[in-house]
């Protein structure tokens, strides 16, 4: 899939799509997508075991994977910025009251890297970025 044209909205939606599938490889259940209130937005919710995930999804398209050396990619990390985590964060809690919620829930993060001529992916997960 060659993704040069697809709009921010595409991006970030097939970045959405490629995460959900990271976590569920990862056994960890996708319960919810997209949750949107007053408070903000929350990408994913999983569920594992006794906690609940909300998990911030940030996707860029690159021309190639980045490595370990210094690459003048752009980093999808640079926009887990503490506001952002607040905003999922508060949104998690207003979950967590709905839903009745009794167990543990945390604030992850998922870096997703898609490669513009092919669409191959990578994630980089980050569990508890609060």
């Amino acid at each position: 899939m060659n993704l040069f044209g697809k709009s921010r909205r595409e991006i970030g939606t097939l970045g959405e799509r490629v995460a959900a599938e990271y976590l569920r490889r990862h056994g960890i259940k996708i319960i919810d997508r997209n949750v949107t209130r007053k408070t903000g937005e929350i990408d994913l919710v999983a569920h594992e075991g006794n906690t609940l995930h909300f998990v911030e999804v940030k996707t860029v398209v690159c021309r190639e994977f980045p490595t370990a050396e210094p690459t003048d990619e752009y980093d999808p990390s640079l926009n887990l910025h503490e506001a952002k985590v607040r905003k999922v964060a508060r949104t998690g809690e207003w979950y967590v009251m709905q839903k009745n919620w009794e167990g543990e829930w945390q604030v992850d993060g998922a870096l997703v890297w898609l490669r513009a001529h092919d669409g191959r992916a990578r994630v980089r997960y980050l569990p508890q970025i609060v």
